[in-house]
Parts: C-alpha cells; sequence; structure tokens
C-alpha cells in the first residue's frame, strides 16, 4: 500500500518529462531516482542530467549546485516520508474515545516512520541523514492529502492526546523531539545496527513494542 503512495508522484520517466519541456522536473526525478538507489551521496548533478538526455551546463538554469539539487530531493523525500505516516493514519479506526483515538495517532506516525525507513531506505537516508530541519518542507510539486510535513504530523498527533486529557499540558513541551528520536533509533537500528536482518516479523513486533513504550513514555 505505502508503495502505492509514492509511485503516484515518481513514475514518470525522466525523458518523457523533459520532453514535455520541464527540465527542471526531470532533474528532479532522476535525482530521487538516484537517492532511492543509494541516498543521498548518490545525488551527483552530472549524474542526474545524464539521465536527463541533457547537457551538464543545462542543469545550472535550474539548480546552482549539487547541494542545491540535494535539497531538493530532500524535499520530496520528506513529502514521501508524510504520505507513509498519512497512509498509516487513514488506518486509524474512527470509533474510540478521544483518548484510544489520539493514542492511535500517535502511533500511526511512529509506524509510519518505521516501515518507509524499511521501503525506502534510500529516501529516509535523504530525509534524515546528516543535517535536515524538522521544519522541512515538503516540495509542493509532490501534493499530499494534508500538505503536513513529518514534524507537524507527530505535533498534530501529541496535541491531541493533550487536547483528550491523555498528555499533561505541562509534558507536552518538546515531547515531539522525544518521540522522534526514540522511533529514530529504532529506524536506525533496523538498518545499520544489530537488529539489521531481523525477520519482518519479529522487526514488526519490536517495533509495536516500542510504540507502547513511546506512548507510556510520554
Amino acid at each position: 500500500m505505502n508503495s502505492v503512495h509514492i509511485s503516484t508522484f515518481m513514475t514518470a520517466t525522466n525523458r518523457n518529462t523533459y520532453r514535455h519541456g520541464d527540465l527542471r522536473r526531470a532533474l528532479l526525478d532522476a535525482g530521487i531516482e538516484l537517492a532511492r538507489a543509494g541516498g543521498p551521496d548518490a545525488v551527483v548533478l552530472r549524474e542526474a542530467t545524464r539521465r536527463a538526455g541533457v547537457a551538464p551546463n543545462a542543469a545550472y538554469r535550474h539548480f546552482a549546485n549539487r547541494d542545491d539539487l540535494l535539497g531538493a530531493v530532500r524535499a520530496a523525500a520528506v513529502a514521501a516520508a508524510a504520505r507513509f505516516m498519512e497512509a498509516e493514519l487513514e488506518r486509524v479506526p474512527l470509533q474510540g474515545s478521544a483518548t484510544e483515538q489520539a493514542r492511535a495517532k500517535v502511533r500511526a506516525v511512529g509506524a509510519g516512520y518505521m516501515r518507509f525507513a524499511q521501503a525506502e531506505t534510500g529516501l529516509f537516508r535523504t530525509a534524515f541523514g546528516g543535517q535536515f530541519s524538522v521544519q522541512q518542507q515538503p516540495d509542493p510539486a509532490m501534493g499530499g492529502a494534508t500538505g503536513r510535513n513529518p514534524f507537524e504530523h507527530l505535533s498534530a498527533a501529541l496535541d491531541a492526546l493533550v487536547a483528550a486529557g491523555a498528555l499533561p499540558a505541562e509534558r507536552r513541551p518538546g515531547a515531539e523531539y522525544l518521540a522522534w528520536s526514540t522511533v529514530h533509533g529504532m529506524a536506525l537500528l533496523s538498518l545499520d545496527g544489530p537488529l539489521r536482518g531481523v525477520p519482518p516479523a519479529m522487526l514488526q513486533a519490536l517495533g509495536q513494542r516500542l510504540l507502547d513504550m513511546v506512548e507510556r513514555g510520554l
């Protein structure tokens, strides 16, 4: 299901996009595919121009340098992460108390983040590896059901906990960083640490236990 959400804005081929006159879009699509395959280090402007079928100098009309292209690709990756969260949020049952709904939304945001790390590892590393801003806005060209970025999804879920009386207001400030760091740590352990290669069923069970711990710890 998640792959469907992300593929809706990454399926057009670079050459077809350029044929319609949008070279920037073609270069960005090429950069996204490079990131999907190899993470942020794989995003190279010269390779993006080669894939788009244009001379390297043509890229500078749209991206000043490699960092400029990487910034645009990172924005697209952040938007993809938000889509994974939205897919999990759509599964939250409509019935239940306000507290149950709020807790389910917190869990959905965390589950979407971990699923994104597993399903789109290259984009995950691009979105959340190295220096990045938690306020990074999704690329408007990527659309989105809500327009929210991952940080905003988490913040909204935590605000709902406060509104439901499940999280004391005095404990709300900074809670998003505590929750995020916990889930991000699990994601990295599953990609690069001792949890790498763990069977998916076991990894999912550990993820659910982690979300239980985050819920109780807030």
